[in-house]
């Protein structure tokens, strides 16, 4: 191994290699008990491969969104990585280096994890072993790492409760709660490409970690030097429980209630929906989901079985349409009135409507929540469980960068809506926190309760929860779980389109019919992808430049404001602190503006653009003003776009 370090110098001082992969490298290979890493590294460098290196060993990876998430494929697959592939073409182990998803970075992460909750079950004076529920996917490596995990959680002291086969992100968040669990991880890379992996990590309120839980558990993990660790005697490790269908039936249950007008359902069991969970977990709730609650469901044939290697699609993403693409065409054969894709880890859904013409139309996830959340905060006033006496205490939660329109339909029925920084984990902080208000001598045991009870003592008590989302099509309908939720939302936007069938109108006519009330606003999503190191310094580059020097006229018009998350320090309507974030957000005078956010997940930054135009108060719009008023609306998004693409290559010269 020295003699591999010392060739590292070479390419060091003529800056093919950058330090700080040469001494990830070293940290590695000191630290690593895996006899692949050493041949693999070697292998690399014999080849002279700087940009792989650089690209696997740049930095380390840290938690993001919530928790970890890269290549567990690399670029370059080394002979020492292919070992015997397996079935799906997989190789047999995955990618080495300090930023991919690998056991190096399991091993550390788990203990990591362990190291904390044991901390922090010590500070409440609690003795006994913690639990974590673990899940996984359908990606490549998924068993391999769950099973990997549950062994160092064990022999790290920690009870452990593991899935037997595949479930989804909201499910396990569900379990975590239902297990009374301390932790939780689930095993995704949620809608990214197949050689990508990820650790998605849950505290014992069933949400994603968020501070002060998320930087202990960092320092944790960056304090343990290597991927080994001395187990404990056996009469100190943990067990594995295996748990599966028992934790359906209570899930689906949950879901079950999330239905506002059962009757309605009932008498538009002609509905009839196509779904697709394109090769990941949904298939394991959604279709007996929604013939349970009366729908007519079917299912692509050639996308249910799960595979990580997502043979059908160019990307599992639900966002677009080729990735629906076979949904659509059984739903044309099939007379269906929408089409529904999940992706892998099924807390993300997208749709496809019949237009007024019979045209299969997608809807983005800014216009879906709107819908499901007018509907829902609608329907809620309807049946009298919200009203002028209660409803101050009612909420909707949404992001920043997620349409405006939520925020509009929110205030004119009267209830608060509450933006939070991109991340479900904050929608879930936020719901954490209307949980902790109920006095404790109204409510010892908030898990025990029915929905109906849990909503009254919100109502009176703190704040009831109506619907939260983001525009990167998550969205939630309660508090039973704590992250977005595939297998929920695809029952809210069921009952959405029997309502819609039932007044005699088409998913965009009814869309159409909250613009001309409420107003008319567009986004549009734009990313640029910057790949491995060098991508990650221009990502960098971007960032910093908008925060050093705003613009301060964008395609003609003055802007009017400048919020720097990064910088400055905000507050919510509710007086909560809002995190240093690195997001911009640029308005203008003409009512126009565009957010600046680089991901947490992926290598790419964000441009969210906004324009909208509303009705006088008191007013609307009519049916025959409203294509005018979009296409001028379109157009004024599309320029700014034009814009803003020149003007980041010349932040980028």
């Amino acid at each position: 191994m020295e003699d591999l370090k010392e060739k590292l110098q070479g390419p060091v001082s003529k800056n093919l290699l950058l330090p700080s992969s040469a001494d990830n490298i070293a940290e590695l290979l000191e630290g690593s008990e895996n006899p692949v890493a050493l041949d693999s590294v070697a292998e690399l460098v014999e080849s002279e491969n700087w940009q792989e290196l650089n690209d696997r060993f740049f930095r380390k990876l840290a938690f993001g969104t919530g928790g970890l998430r890269s290549r567990t494929i690399g670029k370059t697959v080394t002979k020492a990585e292919t070992g015997t592939p397996t079935d799906l073409g997989r190789p047999e182990f995955p990618c080495v280096g300090t930023n991919a998803m690998n056991y190096y970075n399991l091993s550390r992460a788990t203990q990591g994890l362990i190291r904390y909750l044991k901390s922090w079950l010590a500070e409440k004076g609690e003795t006994g072993k913690p639990a974590i529920a673990f899940a996984h996917d359908s990606r490549h490596f998924a068993r391999d790492f769950v099973n990997f995990c549950a062994k160092v959680a064990t022999e790290n002291g920690c009870n452990v409760y593991l899935f037997k086969d595949a479930r989804s992100t909201p499910e396990l968040s569900f379990a975590v709660r239902h297990l009374g669990a301390q932790g939780g991880v689930v095993l995704t890379a949620s809608h990214n490409p197949p050689h990508d992996n990820g650790y998605k990590v849950y505290f014992a309120d069933g949400a994603q970690i968020v501070e002060p839980h998320a930087g202990g558990i960092i320092r944790e993990v960056n304090a343990i030097a290597g991927d080994g660790y001395q187990p404990l005697p056996k009469d100190q490790q943990g067990s594995v429980t295996e748990i599966g269908e028992e934790i359906d039936a209570a899930y689906m249950e949950r879901l079950e209630s999330l239905l506002l007008d059962p009757e309605l359902v009932k008498n538009q069991s002609a509905l009839k929906i196509v779904y697709t969970n394109l090769h990941g977990t949904g298939g394991k709730i959604i279709p007996q989901m929604l013939a349970r609650l009366g729908f007519q469901c079917l299912t692509v044939p050639e996308q249910d079985a799960p595979d990580g290697r997502f043979p059908t699609v160019d990307s599992p993403n639900p966002e677009n349409a080729p990735a629906l693409a076979m949904a659509i065409a059984l739903a044309e054969q099939e007379n269906a009135d929408i089409a529904i894709g999940t992706d892998p880890d099924c807390d993300r859904m997208g749709v496809v409507v019949r237009d007024p013409e019979g045209k299969m139309t997608l809807l983005n996830g800014n216009m879906i929540g709107s819908l499901m959340g007018w509907y829902r905060i609608k329907t809620f006033f309807e049946r009298g469980i919200l009203n002028d006496a209660n409803k101050a205490n009612a909420v909707l939660i949404k992001t920043f960068v997620t349409t405006n329109l939520q925020a509009a339909i929110a205030e004119q029925f009267g209830i608060r809506c509450v933006e939070t920084l991109t991340g479900f984990k904050y929608i879930g902080q936020k719901l954490a926190k209307y949980e902790s208000q109920i006095p404790e001598s109204v409510c010892s045991d908030y898990l025990a309760l029915s929905d109906q009870e849990a909503r009254n003592l919100l109502l009176e008590h703190s704040s009831f929860f109506v619907f939260g989302g983001e525009e990167s099509y998550g969205y939630l309908g309660s508090d039973m779980v704590r992250d977005k939720d595939g297998n929920g939302a695809v029952v809210m936007f069921a009952e959405l389109a029997a309502y819609s069938k039932s007044q005699g109108l088409s998913l965009p006519e009814l869309l159409d019919r909250v613009y001309c009330e409420f107003g008319y606003y567009k986004e549009a999503l734009h990313s640029i992808v910057f790949e491995g190191a060098e991508g990650a310094a221009k990502i960098q580059q971007l960032a910093e430049s908008y925060s050093a020097n705003p613009p301060t006229e964008v395609d003609g018009a003055a802007v009017s404001r400048v919020r720097d998350f990064a910088t400055e320090n905000f507050t919510d309507v509710e007086g909560d602190p809002i995190p240093r974030e690195n997001m911009l957000f640029v308005d203008m005078d003409d009512g126009r503006a565009f957010a600046v956010r680089p991901s947490g997940t992926e290598p790419k930054i964000k441009y969210y653009l906004y324009a909208k135009r509303t009705p006088p108060a008191g007013a609307g719009f009519s049916a025959g003003e409203l294509p005018g008023i979009q296409r001028e609306t379109d157009d004024s998004v599309a320029r700014l776009w034009k814009w803003l693409e020149k003007d980041v290559s010349q932040r980028l010269a």
